[in-house]
């Protein structure tokens, strides 16, 4: 009976906008929820068509998706572990409590942005308690190759801030000026002395004493010198001995010529390099190549130690961490270093929009209809870069919403009157008499 069907209808109206006012509340309520992606309801007409002269109202549904590829407006803060995605992919997250009771392969969770601190085990967590995942760092800096479509190799970042580190020196770089009048007839031959000090395995700190001796010719120019290297590290004993002999030509004047290797690690004349061996191991010299400026010259009249470059560091603690553009996350400490030690991730899903399911503390698990999700590094492929200070706002707009929650007053008002019309309709039919 067609009437009944406009009953039915009346009463499917009510269930539509009411789930439409559910999604408004939501949406509303967590207007100043970060990273809040809103929810919206669509309604479809259900059909059931007309026959015989007569029609048969079908009624509504209504159907509601979280619009998660959708954002709110980024915000500065003051914390550098406040983080933001601008662009395509979401943070890796993990149970912070599911880590601490000893899960080596958490769920992992995908998070539109965060604010991280460390907790008391030095785990970066949000005030939501999700852990914050990363790839950790080689000991050089370098990253492994890890499989991109798992979470295997992600770990919990955490920060050492109470633990001690030094950094070894491995490398020594030389751009020292010697006398040319040194290496003329009748020069007195004074030697130039050198002391660099270098930081040992265990963060001590260790001394190489360089000396450059002129070669003085019994007649002309030999432009010639003589550098011995001592490393107090190994008894002061002599690790290297190199004789350099520099240009005096127009063009080239003043730049290495030959270095000739008496003892110790080869001269390299394409890397301008030889390897030491001091006493914690291997150490890397840096002389300058062969007619370039920039390394070991021969001009003037004076000794001048232009740059003496070295790395390494003595033993210090964390001060704070940093992270970039693309998720690299360095570590400063109060010695003045910076170390490598952790690239974050950015979590990417063919449809984020069918993310198969919304969790707490606006977080989601992919799947069949979102597609696989695949980790990139932040700034590369699809993915959009890593903010640090930076917190997502809501995507909420609050006018918007009122303006639906008005719209949608109505339309339950009147599907209402819709029922109580059919009840009156109803009511006469009952009153006719036989």
């Amino acid at each position: 009976m067609s009437i009944s069907s406009s009953l039915n209808a009346g009463v499917a109206g009510l269930s539509a906008n009411a789930t439409r006012l559910a999604t408004i509340s939501d949406n509303i309520a967590n207007s100043a929820t970060y990273g809040y992606r809103r929810v919206e309801t669509d309604f479809q007409s259900m059909v059931t068509g007309a026959k015989g002269g007569k029609y048969s109202a079908g009624g509504v549904q209504a159907s509601s998706r979280r619009l998660i590829d959708t954002g709110g407006s980024l915000i500065p803060t003051t914390n550098p572990t406040d983080l933001a995605v601008r662009g395509r992919g979401f943070l890796p997250v993990a149970s912070a409590n599911a880590i601490k009771a000893g899960n080596q392969n958490p769920q992992l969770m995908m998070a539109t942005t965060g604010s991280f601190r460390p907790d008391k085990d030095g785990y970066l967590v949000s005030e939501a308690g999700l852990a914050l995942m990363g790839w950790p760092a080689n000991t050089d800096g370098t990253f492994p190759n890890v499989p991109r479509d798992s979470n295997n190799a992600l770990e919990p970042i955490r920060l050492l801030t109470t633990e001690l580190a030094g950094s070894p020196t491995t490398a020594v770089a030389l751009g020292v000026n010697l006398p040319s009048t040194s290496t003329v007839a009748g020069a007195a031959g004074d030697v130039e002395v050198l002391s660099i000090e270098y930081y040992g395995n265990l963060g001590q700190p260790e001394t190489l004493n360089i000396t450059f001796t002129p070669t003085v010719p019994a007649t002309g120019s030999s432009n010639e010198w003589r550098m011995e290297i001592r490393d107090s590290a190994s008894g002061n004993a002599v690790i290297g001995d190199y004789t350099m002999t520099f240009e005096d030509a127009r063009t080239d004047a003043g730049t290495l010529q030959a270095v000739v290797t008496n003892s110790g690690g080869a001269y390299d004349p394409v890397t301008g390099k030889a390897m030491l061996n001091v006493g914690g191991g291997p150490m890397e010299i840096d002389l300058g190549i062969l007619g370039e400026t920039g390394g070991m010259s021969q001009l003037g009249d004076a000794y001048a130690p232009l740059k003496v470059g070295k790395d390494g560091a003595p033993v210090g603690t964390m001060t704070d961490i940093n992270v970039d553009g693309n998720g690299i996350v360095t570590a400063n400490y109060n010695t003045g270093i910076t170390r490598t030690i952790f690239r974050i991730p950015l979590v990417d899903v063919p449809n984020p929009n069918e993310l198969g399911i919304s969790l707490d503390f606006q977080t989601y698990v992919p799947s069949s209809a979102s597609g696989p999700y695949f980790m990139w590094d932040a700034g590369t492929g699809p993915s959009g870069e890593i903010l640090a200070f930076m917190r997502e706002e809501s995507a909420t707009d609050v006018a918007s919403e009122l303006t639906d929650m008005i719209k949608t007053q109505r339309a339950y008002s009147t599907n209402a009157k819709v029922i109580q019309t059919v009840d009156e309709m109803l009511q006469e039919t009952t009153n006719i008499k036989r």
